[in-house]
């Protein structure tokens, strides 16, 4: 059984840097990728389809009328139990992301970084959450607690003074 990661998408044209993507993205093997477009108004969703096309562990879901991040996340985890065999899938909202000083390649590096660690994954070592999915899970709430040292998650969970 593969894992799955889903990202959500809305209006990240400028962030998104496909050629770095789809490199990072070649280099994972086992995990499938959703990224879901969240009703984007700029050319989020072309750049997807982009992702899509370069690598075969990628699909994309187009949301077309603006959803909460967790309505986004369902929609994706739908397509995702539909089309593959999953045991587990996270999922990651880029507009939740401080992302101002490493942008959307921080995120993506930390999933190849961390590849392994996202394939070991035990439900056990995060809180119990009912949702609609029982196996779908924050990524960086569960690398937050496995990695020990990571500048781009730290910038994720810093508190705002």
């Amino acid at each position: 059984m593969k894992t799955g990661i889903i990202i959500v998408f809305h209006n990240n044209e400028k962030e998104m840097d496909t050629t770095y993507f789809i490199e990072q993205i070649k280099q994972i093997s086992n995990i499938e990728f959703c990224l879901v477009n969240n009703d984007s108004r700029d050319n989020t969703y072309d750049l997807l389809r982009d992702v899509r096309d370069e690598c075969n562990n990628v699909s994309v879901v187009n949301v077309r009328k603006f959803k909460s991040d967790m309505a986004a996340v369902k929609a994706g985890a739908r397509f995702m139990f539909n089309e593959f065999n999953l045991k587990y899938l996270g999922y990651v909202s880029v507009n939740n992301l401080n992302i101002k000083e490493h942008g959307l390649n921080g995120l993506i590096e930390l999933i190849t970084e961390n590849q392994n660690a996202i394939l070991n994954f035990k439900i056990s070592s995060l809180k119990k959450k009912q949702t609609l999915f029982q196996s779908i899970y924050s990524l960086l709430d569960y690398l937050k607690k496995i990695i020990e040292d990571n500048h781009f998650i730290n910038l994720q969970f810093q508190r705002n003074i």
